[in-house]
């Protein structure tokens, strides 16, 4: 009987894994989507300048000729009906070309300006100067990343109670963003894990933690579901590499992903692409 319940609890732990992979690889996708809308956009938003540039230019020539008409003909009511209207015609393409580059500025900033505000807002309320807690921002995506040792004891994934402290700050901001997902991720070192009957490998006690802070984050602190998803990286994502003690501590970690849902940006930027067109 204790064999069955090992297989099946082997199994379960393998298929929650498999469900995490699958997640991590879909959002990492609409990521490569997303930095690829923004790249596309960037590009357009310099041939916008450089054809600003050019039809300023433009006036500028065709104003000159007309001023030279004007001195020429000795009257300005003697400015061409032709050049006039050319004039005119570059200013609206240039009004147009205008309104074009503050909508894709604005589309291109709008997530910077987001996620700036969510780095404010986590520093302010984390409030922890500590070396071992470090918040930065990579590709418009806020990323909370914890030493184990504030969290567990070796080898274990039981929450500590200085972890809680920290996670509750973490939550309270969370809470206040409904519209935005927190991706926890368990790191470990390379050391082998010696199966316990319960973790089989660093993978497992890496999702084991991940797990645990989902469940402290919404059955403490009121975070919803709906917004976390769990995922273990084990030792297969180091910071450095394992060749020795302090650099297995530096893997050793949780990283707390804080980033507005990527479906939004995703249909936020290619509004405004299409807008362009």
């Amino acid at each position: 009987m204790k064999k069955v319940f090992l297989a099946l609890s082997i199994i379960a732990l393998l298929t929650t894994s498999c469900g995490s992979k699958k997640k991590i690889a879909e959002l990492e996708s609409k990521n490569k989507e997303i930095q690829d809308l923004l790249n596309s956009a960037t590009i357009k938003l310099n041939t916008c300048l450089t054809e600003k540039e050019g039809l300023a230019s433009q006036m500028e020539f065709l104003k000159k000729n007309n001023s030279d008409l004007i001195n020429n003909m000795g009257n300005m009511t003697t400015l061409s009906a032709k050049g006039a209207e050319n004039i005119e015609k570059a200013l609206e393409s240039i009004k147009e070309k205008d309104l074009k580059i503050t909508r894709m500025q604005d589309a291109l900033t709008k997530k910077d300006s987001v996620t700036l505000a969510l780095v404010t807002s986590l520093k302010r309320s984390v409030g922890i100067s500590d070396p071992d807690i470090e918040i930065n921002v990579e590709k418009g995506v806020v990323f909370i990343s914890i030493a184990d040792k504030l969290l567990f004891k070796s080898g274990s994934y039981v929450v500590s109670d200085r972890a809680k402290e920290i996670l509750g700050k973490v939550a309270k901001v969370v809470n206040d963003k409904p519209d935005f997902e927190c991706m926890v991720e368990g790191h470990t070192d390379n050391v082998p894990f010696i199966s316990n009957g319960t973790l089989l490998d660093n993978w497992d006690l890496s999702v084991k933690r991940s797990t645990a802070i989902v469940r402290i984050l919404t059955k403490d602190f009121g975070v919803s579901p709906r917004q976390l998803i769990a995922a273990g990286r084990g030792e297969f994502v180091p910071l450095v590499e394992n060749n020795s003690a302090e650099n297995r501590t530096t893997n050793r970690r949780t990283r707390i992903v804080v980033m507005p849902k990527i479906d939004q940006f995703y249909d936020m930027i290619e509004k405004e692409m299409k807008n362009k067109k």
